[in-house]
C-alpha cells in the first residue's frame, strides 16, 4: 500500500463515482478501479460496494476513510517540515550570550525579528560567562554565542562583528571625578583600584594610555556584579558606554574617557563549517539586518 493508493480511495470516496473520481485524479476510470482493487487486496478488506448503477463505502471502508485522511494529512505535514528544514524555517537554535549583549539591545531586536519570520524555529538563549562561549560553540553546546571582542576564538569559530560601542568609566557617586562634567583622562585613574569585567580589553587599554599598571583588582564576574562593586565604593570599573543608558544602580556615575575612544565590539560566533540551515538561515538573516 502506498500514499498514492489513499490518494485514490479518498478521492473515490468523496466521489462514489469511478468516472468522476478518475477524471479529478487526471487517470483513466479502468486504471482507478485496478488500484482500488490492489488496496483492497493489500489490507483484505471490501472498502466499496459496488453495483451496476452506483458505489458505496462499506462499513469498513467508512472506518478506513476517517485513518487514510488522518494520514495523508500527515504525510503533507512531513512533506512541509522537510521542505522548512531545508530552507532552515524549522528547528532549534542554542544560543549563549553576555549580559552587555542584553543590556545593549541588540539581542532582543535581533530574536523578535528573525522570530516573526520563523515561526517553526525554537530559539533557547541563555547567558554565560564569555571565556566559555567560544568553546561551547566549537564543541557543538551552543549554536550561536554573543560576546564582546577581543576574546581568543578556536580555529574553527568565525566571528560577525554586528555592533560598535566604546568604553567608559563607572565611579562610585562620591568620587571626586563623578562630579565633573568632562571626560576622564586615563592618567587620572592610575592610582585607582579597578573592579575589571570579563572583557579586561577596556582596563587594559586605559593603563596602556595613562601610563601605569593596574595594581589592584578583583574580577567578580558579569557586568552587574561588577557595577554592585563600584557602588559599594570598593572600585571603578571600565565599562561598554551602553550601560550608561540601560543600567541604573544606586551611587553609580558614568563618565566619558577622554579621546580617542576606546571601541567595544558586539560580535557574533559560529562554526566555520555549519551544515544546519537553521544556523546558516540565523546567520544569514544577522548578516543582512546588521550590513544592509
Amino acid at each position: 500500500m502506498e500514499l498514492r493508493h489513499l490518494h485514490y480511495f479518498v478521492v473515490l470516496a468523496e466521489k462514489l463515482h469511478f468516472g468522476a473520481a478518475a477524471e479529478k485524479l487526471g487517470i483513466a476510470a479502468p486504471t482507478l478501479s485496478v488500484q482500488i482493487k490492489q488496496l483492497e487486496e493489500s489490507i483484505g478488506v471490501e472498502l466499496f460496494t459496488r453495483t451496476k448503477r452506483s458505489v458505496s463505502l462499506t462499513q469498513a471502508g467508512a472506518l478506513f476513510l476517517v485513518e487514510a485522511n488522518a494520514t495523508l494529512a500527515q504525510a503533507e505535514r512531513a512533506r512541509e517540515i522537510g521542505r522548512l528544514a531545508s530552507r532552515g524555517e524549522v528547528g532549534h537554535l542554542g544560543l549563549g550570550y553576555v549580559s552587555s549583549a542584553l543590556w545593549s539591545g541588540i539581542l532582543s531586536k535581533l530574536l523578535s525579528q528573525f522570530r516573526k519570520q520563523n515561526l517553526n524555529v525554537t530559539i533557547t538563549p541563555r547567558e554565560y560567562p564569555m571565556n566559555e562561549l567560544p568553546v561551547m560553540v566549537s564543541e557543538g553546546k551552543l549554536d550561536i554565542a554573543f560576546i564582546r571582542s577581543p576574546i581568543r576564538l578556536p580555529d574553527d569559530i568565525k566571528s560577525l562583528h554586528i555592533q560598535q560601542d566604546i568604553f567608559c568609566v563607572a565611579l562610585p557617586a562620591a568620587h571626586p571625578l563623578a562630579a565633573r562634567q568632562q571626560p576622564v583622562e586615563p592618567f587620572e585613574l592610575r592610582n585607582e583600584k579597578f573592579i575589571i569585567p570579563e572583557q579586561p580589553h577596556g582596563t587594559i587599554e586605559v593603563a596602556r594610555r595613562g601610563g601605569f599598571k593596574v595594581k589592584k583588582s578583583e574580577s567578580p564576574g558579569s557586568l552587574v556584579d561588577v557595577l554592585s562593586r563600584v557602588s559599594f565604593n570598593e572600585g571603578v570599573a571600565i565599562v561598554p558606554d551602553v550601560l550608561s543608558n540601560t543600567v541604573f544602580l544606586p551611587e553609580v556615575v558614568y563618565r566619558p574617557l577622554a579621546a580617542p575612544a576606546i571601541p567595544s565590539e558586539i560580535n557574533i560566533i559560529y562554526r566555520k563549517w555549519e551544515r544546519s540551515p537553521t544556523v546558516i538561515s540565523f546567520i544569514d538573516f544577522t548578516r543582512n539586518l546588521f550590513t544592509s
